[in-house]
């Protein structure tokens, strides 16, 4: 469907840009967004790196059992339908860690992980289940408190301030959270009450 979006949107603008003369447009949009976006990927190589690091020795000095320790009550709660001890809880941890610094990318492969295991106790291999649905909740409106990557895009880009954006940031993904997991909520006993097939 998004291929099809951005297809449309191409045709639109090489259309435009014909029929108002200025073809030329085109040829130099596509150098300039380019030859930034290489040299904004550069800059973040640091950046990445620095705190993929920090998350490798965080994992390998035990931080991370201790955080999912201090946060077990929570994630219990969020979701009941996990053993206590399932070895997703871990990579959940990991995944949200990821994300509360901002680094979207380094928390990919820890919410595969976290999803592969889930469906190992999952009774309906064919269906997502409330586990996972949370989980991709979660995981898609997690708090962040340290925007690592727009941070380091909004200094690539010259920002005078690349860090004003954390209040702000962290007031909406607060909320954005909050509203999800109590939707998520709702939903689920919703429809584990009308025992409903989705």
């Amino acid at each position: 469907m998004l291929n099809k979006f951005w297809t449309f949107l191409i045709m639109v603008a090489i259309i435009l840009a014909f029929w108002r003369s200025q073809p030329e447009v085109i040829t130099q949009s596509v150098l300039d967004s380019t030859s930034a976006s290489v040299k904004y990927a550069f800059e973040l190589i640091g950046l990445m790196a620095f705190w993929l690091g920090v998350m490798n020795v965080a994992q390998k000095a035990g931080l991370v059992d201790l955080l999912a320790k201090i946060v077990q009550p929570l994630t219990r709660h969020i979701f009941p339908s996990l053993p206590k001890d399932h070895p997703a809880l871990g990579f959940i941890v990991l995944n949200i860690s990821a994300n509360i610094l901002g680094l979207g990318n380094a928390a990919t492969p820890f919410g595969l992980k976290a999803m592969e295991e889930m469906q190992k106790c999952n009774n309906r291999k064919d269906t997502a289940s409330d586990a996972m649905i949370t989980f991709l909740v979660v995981n898609t409106s997690c708090i962040v408190i340290i925007p690592a990557t727009i941070i380091g895009i909004r200094y690539a880009a010259g920002s005078a301030a690349p860090a004003e954006i954390v209040m702000t940031t962290f007031l909406a993904t607060c909320v954005g959270m909050i509203s999800a997991l109590f939707l998520d909520s709702l939903v689920r006993r919703w429809k584990n009450r009308g025992d409903r097939t989705w």
